[in-house]
């Protein structure tokens, strides 16, 4: 048995020690001088140990097991995002955390993303690559996704929500979903889209008043930085607008670390965790920003090729799924810094600061690397 682990990605490994450092250096630096943050080095060394036992962990555990008892899961799942809502600790206006020992805090719908990629593999892998039908496959399917997409939406927590999405409509896709429904699909999408903003931009104030009463007032400050920014108040803007300038003042080669302007007097909002890659922008400048997204074109690179030599139908959907919930948050981060998509919770995946978002990010690479090494071939590559 232990001769298969001799397939383990070397270069994966690599790229995640890699993550994990360049976290720790931006997250110091973020919290350097922040009073209202205390960078625990023995917390963070805490949170790393787990994450990578539980990459190890899951690497050790053949990926068809936990596809055959995907039911189960997805069932736990819902429980806990139904628990969450009920008896969870509220941060930043969400309820979407359970408090831990140790001063750390779980969030089940980071756990959910990585079962519902294994519910969804499981789902589809029985049809062997054969089309897709309406009615006994897509339906089915839209309903797995929309039940933990509801009770994520009214935590409220929209940015992983949209994740559930992102993983539903990439796992239709290299499901064989057929072009006619997936076609359907985006012209419904487009459309509630270009109705939502119609709504939005000229009903405003009663959509403003409704939520505000409904102590949500923060869903539409966030969207009025993207959609209707002429209607936004210089507070709202404050975190886009300062991200904007700090990643353009870092210039070529950065300020240097632990020297950001912005960074270090407080302009920048969780700058140790949603935006931290204002801090790599601002003190490691163009290049570093580069090397960075260079490694995770790497790792999804090496992912998809690990996708391409699975033999089993279920292991190449669940890495798609991965594949799909990395590309994504990756996208929606930065580009959310940058002015060219709405401002969200989404984190950096392994860079930005949160125990159960590391933890989750690991396994879904341990899921990937057991994948590799539980194949009957050895991979050519």
């Amino acid at each position: 048995m232990l001769h298969k682990f001799k397939n383990i990605d070397l270069l994966i490994v690599a790229i995640l020690i890699a993550f994990l450092v360049i976290s720790t250096l931006l997250v110091y630096s973020a919290t350097l001088d922040d009073p209202n943050i205390d960078f625990d080095l023995k917390k963070t060394i805490t949170i790393y140990i787990i994450s990578i036992l539980a990459f190890i962990g899951v690497t050790f555990v053949d990926y068809r097991v936990l596809v055959k008892v995907s039911p189960y899961f997805y069932i736990t799942g819902l429980a806990l995002l139904a628990a969450v809502y009920k008896f969870g600790l509220e941060k930043n206006g969400a309820k979407s955390w359970f408090p831990l020992p140790g001063g750390l805090d779980f969030q089940p719908a980071e756990l959910m993303k990585l079962v519902l990629i294994i519910a969804l593999a499981a789902f589809l892998a029985r049809k062997q690559g054969e089309s897709l039908t309406f009615l006994t496959d897509v339906l089915p399917v839209g309903v797995i996704v929309l039940i933990p997409f509801i009770l994520v939406l009214i935590q409220p927590d929209l940015g992983n929500a949209i994740i559930f999405i992102v993983i539903l409509i990439g796992m239709l896709w290299i499901g064989n979903v057929k072009y006619l429904h997936f076609l359907i699909g985006l012209l419904l999408a487009v459309a509630a889209l270009a109705l939502f903003m119609y709504l939005f931009t000229h009903y405003h104030e009663p959509i403003k008043s409704y939520f505000t009463e409904k102590g949500k007032s923060h869903w539409v400050a966030r969207i009025d930085t993207f959609v209707n920014p002429e209607a936004a108040t210089k507070d709202q803007k404050f975190q886009v607008d300062n991200s904007i300038k700090a990643i353009g003042s870092g210039g070529l080669t950065g300020e240097s670390y632990l020297k950001g302007t912005s960074v270090h007097r407080n302009f920048i909002p969780y700058a140790y965790s949603d935006s931290i890659f204002v801090v790599l922008a601002e003190e490691f400048g163009f290049v570093g920003s580069s090397v960075l997204l260079l490694l995770y074109f790497v790792l999804i690179y090496r992912m998809i090729l690990i996708s391409i030599q699975c033999n089993d139908k279920a292991g190449s959907y669940i890495i798609i799924g991965v594949v799909s919930m990395f590309v994504f948050q990756i996208f929606e981060n930065v580009g959310m810094l940058i002015g060219i998509m709405p401002l969200t919770g989404i984190t950096l995946p392994f860079i930005s600061y949160g125990g159960t978002s590391l933890l989750i990010n690991m396994m879904s690479i341990g899921l990937v690397m057991s994948i590799r090494v539980h194949q009957e071939k050895n991979p050519i590559y």
